[in-house]
Parts: structure tokens; sequence; C-alpha cells
């Protein structure tokens, strides 16, 4: 039976403890290489940016068609009411917090971060207080079809990566 031996006693003594480099690191090789101004600007123009609204457009026409199809399949208003509550407790959280977003630009990295925490809890918030209303004001729900329009709308997602050629074979 073999014990394993931790990672501080494999070290030698007049090592520092807080370096993380491993046996074939050398000090003078650099982890992080920099881009020049030039290569920069090339990966820009290879993969350009999406733009939030693109992402909340094709989470709302997946949610739309879902809606139309539960409308037309089943031919009950109910179901696709059920439908259209499940595609608007994505779209509009997502629409208020990709408004929020891009309304006006963060100074630095720390600011941004934070503004993106705060957007993040109030769309999880807003999304968990439709859901609620939804289940509490609309007594003829059906699961089903609420349940299954909200999971395509949130995979919408991936329909635009898979335009813009982000996701390769």
């Amino acid at each position: 039976m073999t014990r394993d031996v931790p990672l501080n006693a494999q070290r030698s003594a007049g090592q520092d403890p807080w370096d993380d480099r491993t046996e074939g690191d050398t000090g003078d090789e650099q982890a992080f290489k920099p881009l020049s101004r030039e290569q920069a600007q090339d990966l820009r123009a290879r993969l350009p940016k999406l733009s939030p609204w693109t992402l909340v457009g094709w989470q709302a026409a997946a949610g739309a068609a879902m809606v139309v199809l539960w409308g037309l399949l089943t031919w009950q208003g109910d179901k696709a009411w059920s439908a259209l509550f499940g595609a608007g407790s994505v779209v509009v959280p997502n629409a208020l917090m990709a408004w929020g977003m891009t309304r006006r630009s963060a100074m630095n990295g720390g600011t941004a971060m934070l503004s993106f925490m705060v957007w993040e809890l109030i769309k999880i918030i807003l999304a968990t207080a439709i859901l609620v209303a939804v289940v509490l004001g609309f007594p003829p729900l059906s699961w089903p079809a609420l349940l299954s329009t909200l999971v395509v709308a949130l995979k919408a997602n991936w329909l635009a990566l898979l335009r813009r050629g982000r996701i390769r074979k």
C-alpha cells in the first residue's frame, strides 16, 4: 500500500512554499505571452463580437416557435399561454440584463464584474418572480408547455453560437 506524500514534503528545504512551478519550468520562461497590437487586431477581426441583443432575439424566436407549436399541436389556449409564460420568464429577464450591461461601459474590470453580478442577480430574481406569479396566478397552467418552452428558450444561445461559427466540429 502506497502512501501519498504531501506536496510540501516533496519540495526541497530551501524552496519557496508559494512557488508553484513544476520541475520542467524555468524561471526565465514566461507562461503568458502578450499579443502585439497587430496580433490583437487580427484576433478581434477573426472573432467578431456577439451582441447580447442577438442572443435575446434568438431566445425570443425560439420561444415564439414553441408557443406556436404548442398552440397548433394541442389547439388549447391554456397550453399556448403556458408556453408564452415560459418564454417570457427567459426573454424578459435576459433583455433587462442586456439593457443594463450595454447602456454604459464600465471603467475598469472590477466595475464590470460588479455590474455583471448585480444584473445577474436582478435577472435571477425577476425570472423567479415571473415563474412564481405564473404558478400562483394562472390556475390552468400546463407544466410541460411551460418547462419545455423555458428550456428551449434557454438553449437558443447555442443556435446563435452555431450560426456564428464559434463551435467547430
